[in-house]
């Protein structure tokens, strides 16, 4: 039977976690990065396709040289961390559906409809990234997502093979609290939801 979580687990997750800018000068452990994976294969993807594909970039040089390809905060943000996930697509994500779905032709779905398989490839794995995310808080790291990087460049460099396509990178480490800003405002139910 499924329970809810108690409130200092919610908490941990949501209400006290934030999106970390700057790390502590302190690593994560490799054990720490099998185990975030281990969580997010778990969450539901369509067709359970599980089109994410993951690059943690640990060394100082390549972390030196994913920051070479950044502006601003979201260089800083690489350097400081230890760890920087890259999470991307992997365009042939469909020839694996009839070992992960096999109760339906979904390779034979998107064969069909090839327009649909970028569609389908980015949007989940943009989910697994929020995934990675939670995770990450569950195993006490903190999570720096950053978008506005520059694909080709960093595709070029990571998949020269073209197969996958980045959608996010997410720093991961302990975070530097310290001068940290007051959370921004969220919108109240009223203004995001409606019960219909």
């Amino acid at each position: 039977m499924t329970h809810a979580l108690d409130f200092r687990a919610l908490d941990q997750l949501f209400r006290h976690a934030r999106s970390a800018d700057r790390f502590l000068d302190q690593p994560v452990k490799e054990i720490t990065l099998y185990a975030l994976y281990d969580l997010v294969k778990y969450g539901p993807t369509g067709f359970n396709a599980q089109p994410a594909r993951f690059v943690f970039i640990r060394s100082q040089a390549e972390r030196e040289h994913l920051a070479g390809l950044l502006k601003g905060r979201n260089r800083d943000k690489v350097l400081s961390a230890p760890v920087t996930a890259v999470v991307a697509w992997d365009k042939q994500f469909h020839q694996h559906l009839p070992t992960l779905f096999p109760a339906f032709d979904a390779r034979g779905y998107f064969e069909q409809k090839p327009e649909q398989i970028a569609p389908a490839g980015h949007d989940n794995a943009l989910l697994q990234a929020g995934y990675l995310i939670l995770a990450a808080r569950a195993l006490g790291l903190d999570a720096g997502p950053m978008g506005g990087f520059p694909v080709d460049a960093l595709d070029g460099w990571l998949f020269p093979d073209g197969e996958c396509t980045s959608v996010l990178l997410l720093a991961l480490g302990y975070a530097d609290r310290q001068d940290e800003a007051e959370r921004l405002p969220r919108h109240t139910f009223a203004t995001a939801v409606q019960l219909r």
